[in-house]
């Protein structure tokens, strides 16, 4: 087995990834990479009626859209060998009894409970059925679910996020690991993979504290070493609802639909909620580096998406042009890294670059804003002064220099009509920049058209 640390992300797939799900994954991706550890990616496919290929497809896609390569893989299908022999030795060890109540008679006595001000604490009395007792309920037709015995007292451990964690096992219930119908329960497989597999250290939402207590215990029966723990806050819609997988809630699949960079979502995600400043970033080493646990806030985190699209055009502004050339091409756009260095500054997702290399290259759309009839004699003079080619970044200045002078015009009053007629947008890149790739017989027949 390596001596390197192990991080894991287990995904259910039976939804689309969040933004939740994916402050998980960065969070032990990243510290993973910045330890000189390693990451597996462990698919809790077992709920046969939810999980689809398609969502298993998915998973794979979010990965690899966000820049992550697991070092390993497995399923929790392929692994029923292995939950069968652990669960035979708790049961040879007297740690699971059967127990025979229905999902309506639990809820029930649960209810009953609270009625009386008593915990919902399972009461155990499946231990107190006798043989014949058994027999006369499975003769009704009734199939076993199995209980894991806790052993009592206080379950502890140092929380990489919540610091020192003490939790009393007997203010819970003894918890399902096996259905009635033979299958197994993520509290219990997820202790039987990070046994075997040898994770070292588990991130995850503070909604797992109580099952880290439980499965301490868990660990503890199998006589297996335990991972160290970290429970980080949650994310939260803006109304403070929870993200939700079967909501499709901020899923990383919409914001791949909406143009928001992927780097933008993993500084998003890794650094809200934080002592970390949400800021755009370099890389994902760089976002490494600013991983701290310690730092995440003990209050969920609400989640704004004017806030990650904002960030994500300030991180599409400092992208490089060999970053983004492969997916230019597929866009289309050309001009080399003249061109993106020319528009990215004006632009809110990549995909508008194909709108400016079409304004630059071809002919302007319909919609496209014209001057002012007013301004129909400074368009015609600058058409009859538009200077002969080669054009370069002086073009634009030596054209507009000559005619404001002509016409009198300076300021917003002359570069203003002068972008309309030649972009059809009051605003955009640089013109000194731009112009070139306009090129002189497109602006001419641009200016005729709009004097």
């Amino acid at each position: 087995m390596s001596d390197r640390p192990l991080y894991r992300f287990a995904p259910s797939p039976t939804g689309y990834l969040h933004l939740g799900n994916a402050r998980t994954l960065l969070l032990n991706a990243l510290l993973a990479r910045r330890r000189g550890g390693r990451l597996l990616l462990r698919l809790d496919d077992t709920d046969a009626a939810r999980v689809k290929p398609e969502y298993v497809a998915a998973i794979r896609e979010d990965l690899a859209w966000l820049g992550l390569a697991p070092d390993l893989e497995a399923r929790q299908s392929e692994r029923a060998d292995s939950y069968g022999a652990a669960f035979e030795r708790l049961k040879a060890a007297g740690r699971l009894y059967p127990a025979y109540e229905t999902a309506e008679e639990l809820d029930r006595a649960r209810r009953l409970a609270r009625a009386s001000h008593l915990p919902p604490v399972y009461d155990r009395r499946a231990l107190k059925l006798t043989a014949e007792q058994r027999a006369a309920l499975e003769a009704e037709g009734r199939r076993p679910h199995w209980r894991f015995r806790l052993s009592g007292g206080r379950a502890a451990w140092e929380d990489g996020c919540r610091g020192r964690q003490e939790i009393d096992l007997d203010s819970l219930s003894d918890p399902v690991i096996a259905r009635d119908d033979g299958g197994f329960l993520y509290v219990f497989t997820s202790v039987v993979d990070d046994a075997e597999f040898g994770v070292t250290e588990v991130v995850r939402g503070e909604d797992h504290v109580a099952n880290t207590a439980v499965q301490l215990d868990l660990f503890a029966a199998l006589g297996a070493e335990p991972p160290a723990f970290a429970h980080h806050n949650l994310l939260t819609t803006a109304e403070g609802a929870g993200l939700s997988k079967r909501a499709g809630s901020l899923s990383l699949r919409s914001f791949r639909a909406e143009g928001i960079e992927p780097l933008a979502v993993a500084a998003y995600a890794v650094l809200i909620g934080s002592a970390e400043a949400v800021r755009p970033v370099a890389g994902l080493d760089e976002l490494a580096q600013l991983v701290d646990l310690a730092k995440l806030s003990r209050a969920p985190a609400r989640v704004d998406f004017e806030e990650l699209a904002a960030l994500s055009a300030k991180t599409v502004h400092g992208l490089a042009f060999a970053d983004v050339a492969p997916r230019l091409a597929a866009l289309g756009v050309g001009g080399g890294a003249v061109f993106w260095e020319t528009v990215r500054g004006n632009l809110r997702t990549l995909a508008e670059a194909t709108d400016w290399w079409r304004i630059a290259t071809g002919p302007l759309p319909e919609s496209a804003e014209r001057p002012r009839a007013e301004d129909s004699d400074l368009i015609a003079e600058a058409a009859r002064r538009l200077p002969a080619e080669p054009w370069d970044d002086a073009t634009w200045k030596a054209w507009t220099t000559d005619v404001g002078a002509a016409t009198g015009r300076k300021g917003r009053a002359l570069y203003a009509p002068m972008r309309l007629a030649l972009t059809g947008w009051p605003h955009g890149p640089e013109l000194a920049r731009l112009l070139p790739f306009i090129g002189r017989e497109r602006a001419l027949e641009r200016l005729s058209a709009s004097s």
